[in-house]
């Protein structure tokens, strides 16, 4: 995913979307349950988001979470650590 910050910022919330995945990798959340879990948590996140009315951090959120997932799709993060 090449984009640049000002898109990154409109699109995430975020500066550098990679960095934000490759920090995602370094969490616990991933490391002992995949980027699925992480996935859904975003997920609940957006959800409160919306209700507080910000409609906008949840589109944000959301799309974050669409990364990942894209991620995941390509094979470049495991969706679930096998116990």
């Amino acid at each position: 995913m090449q984009a640049t910050q000002s898109n990154n910022q409109a699109m995430y919330g975020v500066n550098d979307i990679n960095s934000y995945i490759e920090s995602v990798k370094k969490s616990i959340t991933y490391q002992f349950t995949g980027a699925n879990m992480v996935v859904a948590g975003l997920m609940s996140d957006a959800q409160e988001q919306m209700a507080f009315d910000d409609t906008e951090g949840a589109r944000k959120t959301l799309n974050i979470a669409k990364a990942i997932l894209f991620e995941i799709m390509d094979g470049k993060l495991i969706g679930t650590v096998k116990q």
